[in-house]
């Protein structure tokens, strides 16, 4: 009995990771003296990656939100390169058309209020913080001046107002 005991606990402690990965990312403005802050994380989960963005100073109103595929945001933002398309497919929702019909960065919006805050949750299966074909790791958030209509290529979301780079750390 006290062996089946030791044997389950012993499985348990080499079936759990020691850590988590989880990716975040500080927004700041694409401009030079731009207000816009925020941050975001990124965090596995068995229904798949968890994403929490929380915007301030931002112009209120919709916005489009994407992941682009370079974490870097010189250059107003233009260095973060294009949106994360991984499977070169046409521009879409991801929530909503999946990998096959939308970019693994196409988050859509997200709505700023009057006073210039906006949050968005999302819950995308099939990402990852790292790891494999769709990770969000070493790549940019970026927050745009208009919002994403969805029209294609890249929905219409004009340039590029704040970028975070997503960096993992370890909990």
């Amino acid at each position: 009995m006290k062996i089946r005991w030791v044997i389950s606990i012993v499985s348990i402690a080499l079936c759990t990771p020691a850590f988590a990965e989880t990716g975040r990312a500080t927004l700041k403005g694409a401009a030079e003296g731009s207000p816009i802050a925020g941050t975001a994380t990124f965090t596995d989960s068995p229904d798949g990656l968890k994403v929490s963005m929380h915007v301030a100073h931002a112009s209120p109103g919709t916005h489009g939100l994407h992941i682009h595929e370079f974490g870097l945001c010189d250059d107003l933002g233009k260095a973060a390169g294009g949106h994360f398309n991984p499977d070169h497919v046409k521009h879409g929702f991801l929530p909503h058309d999946g990998f096959a019909a939308a970019h693994a960065g196409d988050f859509g919006n997200i709505e700023v209020a009057p006073d210039g805050s906006g949050t968005v949750e999302l819950t995308l299966p099939g990402l990852t913080v790292t790891g494999g074909h769709y990770s969000v790791s070493g790549r940019a958030v970026v927050l745009h001046e208009h919002a994403d209509d969805f029209g294609q290529p890249t929905g219409n979301a004009g340039g590029r107002i704040g970028c975070g780079s997503i960096l993992v750390t370890k909990d």
